[in-house]
């Protein structure tokens, strides 16, 4: 397997044609939003390939200091799911990029189904090397648990890296309303905006 590294008119076909199927519109950044990072130079939208063939593909925000890289999206293609494309995957991303920081939603949700298929996802991480931080996390109305993948053990100091990728692009201001990281226990989870194509 190799990744291959999308150009903004890849990345568009991949999020018109993948991405608004795999992801819940809440969690989905807007594409003009992923298209500003890329000409930042803070993101890096890839595309698993085997045998030339595209299987896969990984969304990775880039901590401005070059500790780590926040897994923003995760994605196997449709057909090719349920045979081990996704530990190939992350396997290849701790290789590149040292650190991997995740999201994954936390259990809260009403619906039984829901919370097992986030119990899965946590549980797919925590298979090939992750572990679930101590800290957990509100980004844009939406409550997530931390995971991470890495050498550093203490986990203040991967919240610090965590929050310096978000902070490399926000304003104070967005991060003091829609970037609740940590989320202290209890505390309210900020509504969404509105209008979420701002960011």
């Amino acid at each position: 397997m190799e990744l291959k590294l999308l150009n903004k008119e890849e990345l568009a076909s991949l999020y018109k044609t993948e991405m608004v199927f795999d992801f819940p519109k809440a969690e989905l950044k807007p594409l003009s939003g992923m298209l500003r990072l890329m000409e930042r130079g803070h993101y890096e939208p890839l595309l698993a390939l085997e045998n030339g063939e595209a299987v896969g593909y990984a969304i990775m925000w880039l901590s401005g200091n070059e500790r780590g890289a926040l897994l923003e999206y995760l994605g196997v293609l449709r057909g090719k799911r349920n045979g081990g494309i996704g530990g190939r995957i992350l396997s290849l991303l701790g290789e590149r990029y040292g650190q991997l920081f995740g999201e994954v939603e936390a259990l809260d949700s009403r619906d039984p189904a829901e919370n097992d298929l986030r119990c899965r996802r946590v549980g797919f991480y925590l298979r090939n090397g992750f572990r679930v931080l101590d800290y957990e996390c509100a980004l844009f109305g939406v409550h997530f648990k931390c995971i991470y993948l890495g050498e550093e053990t203490d986990d203040r100091r991967v919240e610090s890296m965590h929050r310096d990728i978000y902070a490399s692009y926000f304003s104070a201001g967005h991060m003091e309303k829609y970037i609740q990281l940590p989320l202290a226990p209890g505390e309210e989870i900020h509504p969404a905006p509105e209008g979420l194509e701002e960011y």
